[in-house]
């Protein structure tokens, strides 16, 4: 197959994060502010600041001391190269079972060609719909509906900001935004997707338990909501370092590994093999490329539970 990557589009490299802009608060709000924050308190709503949705929580509130966010440079696979690093590529042959060819995409490609897509070998995607509280892919109609309709299997995905809200307030999101299933043979589980956090510290600024109990409250949201328990994307590094390498999650949510290499590498606790491998960031397909581990039928078998 010819291979084309994201070279149409400015790469990700070159992009960069939109700069907040900078407001002058009057002298004794800006004093009220200092106070409220050393003292691990919110700082009060000034007309000077109005909240700004995009740090928002399910409120619509500002979380003040947390940085603006920018998602749509966030998608599965943002901050995964840069903290991992990307190895040779040409998995297949490595692999001991059949593997079907797919791609994850965001609002960062834009409007995808899915004829073409399907044509180059594709049979399924993941597209992201959410992020936080607030933000929804602009490119989700075009892109979930359009895979659909040119014959893939196709997901949706929640990228995960841990910090900024509840995992049951942003699973509700997500299911009210493109985050459904419904048994068509068409239509894969929901997916989280929690990794590197794009804005600080790496775990998001919460402990390992703390982190269980919110990837627990939005995994049992979607179940409630779907009937599905989501398909997990994340990297084994960063499952062990957030998590503790907790193994709970193995039983029940189907696991989407990312690494870029040649080889699939030790998987997190409670997985003994990969749902879906996301293994190169670029490649013949839009977005990031993918395989599931099996046939054609065992990919219509995960979408019909």
């Amino acid at each position: 197959m010819p291979s084309t990557s994201r070279s149409a589009s400015p790469t990700r490299t070159t992009r960069t994060a939109p700069k907040p802009r900078h407001r002058r608060l009057p002298a004794l709000a800006a004093l009220a502010t200092a106070v409220a924050l050393a003292v691990g308190v919110a700082a009060p709503a000034s007309a000077a600041e109005p909240a700004s949705p995009s740090a928002g929580t399910a409120a619509g509130t500002a979380d003040r001391h947390l940085p603006p966010i920018h998602p749509e440079l966030d998608f599965a696979g943002s901050t995964v190269a840069a903290h991992e690093g990307r190895g040779p590529g040409a998995p297949v042959a490595a692999l001991a079972v059949t593997q079907t060819p797919g791609l994850d995409v965001a609002s960062y490609q834009g409007n995808v060609n899915w004829s073409s897509v399907r044509a180059n070998g594709a049979r399924f995607a993941y597209v992201k719909a959410t992020e936080g509280t607030t933000y929804t892919n602009p490119y989700f109609t075009q892109q979930y509906n359009g895979s659909y309709n040119a014959g893939l299997i196709r997901g949706a995905y929640h990228f995960a900001l841990p910090n900024r809200s509840s995992g049951t307030a942003q699973a509700n999101w997500f299911v009210d935004h493109g985050g459904g299933w419904s048994r068509d043979g068409k239509t894969l589980p929901p997916a989280l997707d929690i990794e590197y956090n794009p804005y600080g510290a790496t775990c998001f600024g919460l402990s390992q338990s703390a982190m269980v109990s919110w990837i627990r409250a939005f995994s049992t949201t979607v179940h409630t909501r779907t009937g599905r328990y989501p398909t997990i994307y994340t990297t084994t590094n960063w499952w062990a370092t957030c998590t503790g390498n907790n193994a709970s999650f193995g039983a029940t949510n189907p696991l989407w590994i990312a690494r870029y290499a040649s080889t699939v590498g030790t998987l997190p606790a409670g997985w003994s093999y990969q749902t879906i491998w996301q293994h190169a960031d670029s490649g013949v397909f839009p977005g990031d490329q993918n395989l599931f581990n099996g046939a054609f039928d065992r990919l219509q078998a995960l979408a019909n539970g």
